[in-house]
């Protein structure tokens, strides 16, 4: 039997059929594509890390006023004197002990402007003041509050009275920050997969990511807004690096 040749209407409508099958498969295909961009999860993870200081410094600044300023600069020089003497006694080195220099204010007048009840008056006021400073490098970081603390009972003793303040240095933040990141995209994955889980979905790829500002402040508690709802920390010698990174994730 001699096998007919197919007709060109034959071939035409297989082509037609299998083109508009291809197209099908690549329509249906960007519809579930399109779709799926549509299912994603905003998750935000968290991230907190403790710093213990490496080292610590405490102020001791102390001031006097009045129009002689040969007179107040006098003071001041004796005031520092019996300070070292007193921190020498207790065993703080030279390397230990830095003295600032003295800063001299001049108001260049001797009266101001001032309210008494409801009128006007000139009030006296000093014409110099003078403010002098030494910072002592502590011992150990832990109990720099409480020798600071019996540093200035003792100065008040010997009618020495300074204004004290401590200060701490930390480790460099880059030093944690890929950590700090890690942790937090980490934790956001975890929240994330939790929720695909709960809409019987499977957590995708990362379709945006957000790193937010890594925060420093002292052993305080968040709550989940990020304020702080404590006050002075127990522990200021220890500070807490925070970060939330926000992450979107596509839902398969």
């Amino acid at each position: 039997m001699e096998n007919k040749p197919l007709s060109k209407e034959i071939i035409l409508g297989l082509s037609l059929l299998i083109g508009l099958s291809v197209l099908g498969l690549f329509i249906n295909k960007g519809l579930k594509t399109f779709s799926d961009k549509d299912r994603v999860v905003t998750v935000k993870g968290l991230a907190e890390m403790n710093m213990t200081a490496t080292a610590a410094t405490i102020s001791l600044s102390f001031s006097f006023s009045g129009d002689n300023l040969q007179g107040i600069l006098k003071q001041t020089e004796t005031k520092k004197n019996a300070i070292l003497d007193y921190l020498k006694s207790k065993g703080y080195d030279k390397a230990a002990i830095q003295v600032n220099n003295i800063g001299i204010t001049d108001h260049q007048k001797y009266y101001e402007p001032a309210w008494q009840g409801n009128q006007q008056v000139e009030r006296k006021i000093d014409r110099y003041i003078t403010a002098q400073s030494i910072t002592l490098l502590s011992k150990d970081v832990k109990t720099t509050e409480d020798v600071s603390a019996q540093i200035a009972l003792d100065l008040v003793s010997k009618d020495l009275t300074a204004t004290m303040a401590t200060n701490y240095s930390f480790p460099d933040l880059n030093s944690i920050k890929p950590k700090l990141i890690a942790e937090s995209t980490k934790n956001a994955r975890i929240s994330g997969e939790q929720f695909a889980n709960d809409s019987q979905a499977s957590l995708g790829k990362i379709k945006t990511a957000s790193q937010g500002q890594i925060t420093i402040a002292g052993k305080y508690n968040y709550n989940e807004e990020g304020s702080v709802e404590t006050e002075k920390p127990t522990q200021p010698y220890i500070q807490k690096a925070r970060v939330v990174s926000t992450i979107v994730f596509f839902l398969e």
